[in-house]
Order: C-alpha cells, then sequence, then structure tokens
C-alpha cells in the first residue's frame, strides 16, 4: 500500500502528465478496448499475408502491397496520405535452390538451402566441393588460404539458446551470414553455407541479408543458408569423414535499382504540427513465407495506431504519422530516403516507434534516448502494469527510424515476447497462421497507449 501511495505522488508531481493519471487510465482503457473488441488489424493482416504474400523489395508483390497500403491509410480517413518516392534493389531468387551431401560416389542425401538475399547464383551446373566447417571468422582465418582455396566453407555457429533475449542471440551470430561470403572469398572458397539463424531445429532454411562490401564482380561467390537440421547432419558427417563433398545450385541474381515507395499518412497537430510522432514498420518482406511476423504484423499495428486515435475522437497536439517503410530487409534505403528528406525538409521529429519483433504478446518497450530522458518515460510503466507490460529498457529501437537519430528525437521499439520470433524470422514457415489476433491486438493498443501518453508529454 505504502508503494502505491509513493508511486501516485510520484505520478501526480512528475512533469510529463498534462492531465491527472485517472484520465491518462481511463482513456488507454478506451484504447484497448476498441483495439480488443473492435480491431481491424487481424483483418487487414489477412489480406497482406494472403491476397498479396511475400513482398520482396522490388518485386510486383512490393508494388502491390504500396497501392494497397495507400489504399487502406485513405480509408482510415487520415488528413493526408502520400508515397514517397526512392529507387530500391531488385534481387530475384530464381528456380528453387538444390543442394545435397555426397559421402562418396553416387551415395547422396538432400538437404534444405536456400539463397541468401543479395547472393550471386552458382554455375548452372552447380557447384560441388569439399567443404571446411568453421565457427568464426578467426578460426577460419587461422585455417588459412592454402586449405580454403576451391572449398565451400560451413558457418555452423548457432544463436546462443542460454541468452533469454533472442535477439542478443541472433546479433551474436548474423555476423556470418552478412558477411561470411566476403570473407571466405578473400581466402579463395569457391561458396558458403551458412546454418539458418533459428534457435530451433527445423527443416526451414532462414534467408537473410548478405553483402559482398569491396568484391568485384570476378571475385564474389555464391552464398546460401542451410537449415539446421541440415546443419547438424553436415556436421555430424564431416565429423566422420572430412573428405566428404557439398553440391548446391542456385539461381539468384541482382537486378538494376528500381522506383518504388514508402507510404505515409498523417493526422495533423492541434498545438504543435511542426513536432511529428512517428509510428511505422516496413512493409517489404522476404519471398519464403508471407511476411506475417517480420514484418506484416508491425504495419497493421501502426496503421490501427491512427485508426484508433480516429475512431476515440481524439485531438493529437502534435502531428502523429505512420510510415510503411521500403527496403528494410536487404537495404534499409526506405528509412535512411526518409530520413534524409526529413532533414532536407526541416522537419522536426519528436518520437519515433517501431514495431518489428513479431506480432507477440507485448512485454515493453525499448527506448534509444538520454539516461535522463528514459527515467522520465520508465514512469509510464505503471499505467501499462495492468496490461502485461512492465520491461522498459534504455537500448534499441527499431532499424528504419535509426537514421532519425539525432540529439533531440526520442526512440522507441515494441518489444514483444521473443522466445518465438526467430521460429519463423525470414522462413517459409512465417505465415498468416502463426498470427494469434489476440497477441497482435494487443500490441497495437500497446504502441496506441504510447504514442497518446507521448503526445501529452513535454507540453
Amino acid at each position: 500500500m505504502k508503494y502505491l501511495i509513493y508511486s501516485l505522488i510520484v505520478i501526480f508531481s512528475c512533469s510529463i502528465y498534462s492531465q491527472d493519471l485517472n484520465i491518462h487510465s481511463q482513456f488507454i482503457k478506451k484504447i484497448y478496448d476498441e483495439a480488443l473488441s473492435r480491431g481491424e488489424s487481424y483483418e487487414r493482416l489477412d489480406y497482406l499475408s494472403n491476397q498479396i504474400g511475400g513482398r520482396l523489395s522490388g518485386s510486383v508483390n512490393y508494388e502491390r502491397s504500396v497501392k494497397w497500403g495507400k489504399e487502406e491509410l485513405n480509408l482510415i480517413g487520415l488528413d493526408s496520405v502520400w508515397l514517397q518516392p526512392l529507387m530500391i534493389p531488385k534481387w530475384i531468387r530464381g528456380a528453387p535452390e538444390y543442394a545435397h551431401i555426397e559421402s562418396s560416389p553416387g551415395n547422396t542425401i538432400s538437404v534444405p538451402i536456400v539463397a541468401l538475399g543479395g547472393s550471386i547464383s552458382t554455375p548452372s551446373i552447380g557447384i560441388s566441393a569439399n567443404v571446411i566447417e568453421v565457427k568464426s571468422f578467426d578460426e577460419l582465418n587461422k585455417i588459412g588460404k592454402d586449405s580454403i582455396d576451391g572449398k565451400i566453407i560451413f558457418f555452423n555457429r548457432k544463436m546462443d539458446p542460454t541468452l533469454i533475449n533472442t535477439f542478443q542471440s541472433y546479433s551474436g551470430s548474423v555476423n556470418q551470414r552478412i558477411q561470411g561470403a566476403a570473407k571466405a572469398s578473400k581466402l579463395g572458397a569457391i561458396g558458403v553455407i551458412v546454418r539458418s539463424m533459428t534457435t530451433i531445429l527445423d527443416d526451414y532454411p532462414h534467408t537473410g541479408s548478405m553483402y559482398y562490401d569491396e568484391l568485384t564482380l570476378n571475385e564474389r561467390i555464391p552464398a546460401a543458408a542451410i537449415s539446421t537440421n541440415g546443419a547438424e547432419l553436415l556436421s555430424s558427417m564431416l565429423s566422420l569423414n572430412p573428405n566428404i563433398k557439398f553440391f548446391f545450385r542456385q539461381n539468384s541474381k541482382n537486378l538494376p535499382d528500381v522506383l518504388s515507395y514508402n507510404v505515409i499518412g498523417q493526422i495533423d497537430g492541434s498545438e504543435r504540427a511542426d513536432e511529428i510522432i512517428l509510428v511505422g514498420g516496413h512493409l517489404d518482406s522476404w519471398d519464403l513465407g508471407d511476411g506475417s511476423h517480420d514484418d506484416g504484423a508491425g504495419i497493421v499495428q501502426s496503421m490501427e495506431v491512427l485508426r484508433i486515435l480516429k475512431i476515440l475522437n481524439y485531438k493529437p497536439k502534435r502531428t502523429i504519422r505512420v510510415v510503411l517503410f521500403a527496403n528494410k530487409e536487404n537495404g534499409l534505403r526506405g528509412g535512411i530516403k526518409y530520413a534524409e528528406l526529413a532533414k532536407k525538409n526541416n522537419e522536426s521529429h519528436f518520437f519515433a516507434l517501431e514495431s518489428d519483433a513479431g506480432g507477440f504478446t507485448p512485454r515493453g518497450f525499448s527506448f534509444d534516448t538520454s539516461e535522463s530522458e528514459f527515467n522520465s518515460l520508465k514512469e509510464f510503466e505503471i499505467l501499462f502494469k495492468h496490461y502485461g507490460i512492465d520491461n522498459f529498457v534504455n537500448g534499441g529501437s527499431g532499424p528504419d527510424i535509426v537514421p532519425l537519430k539525432d540529439d533531440k528525437i526520442i526512440l522507441a521499439g515494441l518489444r514483444p515476447d521473443s522466445q518465438r520470433y526467430f521460429d519463423y524470422h525470414h522462413a517459409a514457415s512465417d505465415t498468416f497462421d502463426k498470427i494469434n489476433k489476440r497477441e497482435l491486438e494487443l500490441g497495437a493498443a500497446a504502441m496506441t497507449a504510447l504514442v497518446y501518453l507521448i503526445d501529452n508529454y513535454k507540453l
């Protein structure tokens, strides 16, 4: 009881509230009631996932999603909706990939692989070579060029299963996917196979972006992800016979950049219209599944923020803007272009919130701001505890909004429960049937509540 009284005193006396605690609590309840009883995020995601599908940058499906996004924002009845043009990369996967392990001449076992985004193709007849398994770049360098020349490098570093935050585990492993081909090529490798970035054992290879850095076209080598079950099999067979061969064939290619768009809509502010509160996610996805969790969920949740505020007749003090970013997955050009034009147009962004961690049960928010600012924002926690959100952390936001970072803006990210996210991340299993309607709606409500509180912050 003493703790509750003390908390209320702190909140009532804190400058972040322009109205009393009871009014804020009542309005947040209205937000949750609307999201959970009449929410539209699930139906929107159903259409985006099942009628449009995977939305790889530069694809026909991505352009269909741009048209859909603009039409849906217009239906919400925003003050303005527009498309922001930019050039994005166009990479195509081509015919399905194929791979097998050859234990002896004529004896092969097929394993699931997918080309990494941005990778070149193999020759039309594929690549067959001996394999060297490594778990780090240091190990790769110690082996040296003489032993690696003409071989396929197999990067087999697992995501650390002991880390509760699976995004930390992902961060500790993903460099082998992003940089592996560039490093292996310099040592004479002719191809790269990377263990999929997931914490579970399954037969779904998980794609993702990779980059060749400064390598010329002639120096580039094909790179593919192998499923975790496939990686376990390959590793065990190598331990028994280091002379086995691996064969893979893929038909991916990079084409010239194409014109595309960020999709933007906003509700104009009534008092401080020049101060922008941004909420968003990335509209593109990989092509293997339909991108429901990554990042269809973030897209429809962001749209829902503005719909809920409109339906509740809330008149924001600041301008509230939704951005459906292009090309996060293989270039981040949507976020970069948006930040570039914001600076050019002298736009002032007060706050930006991104949802790009799946549509699972929301647990809290991360913030990228000063320690003193974070301590003020952390006092919002008491208004979220009833809804199961009690984890505010300082550090991290969202990839598409990071280019906006300066010494003024507050960046934030919705943080859902992370335990299942990498089961589906960048894989063919990221489909609409993996979405729980209530969890998705809870995330949209949490984002709307935070945007509402931020709109009343430091007035």
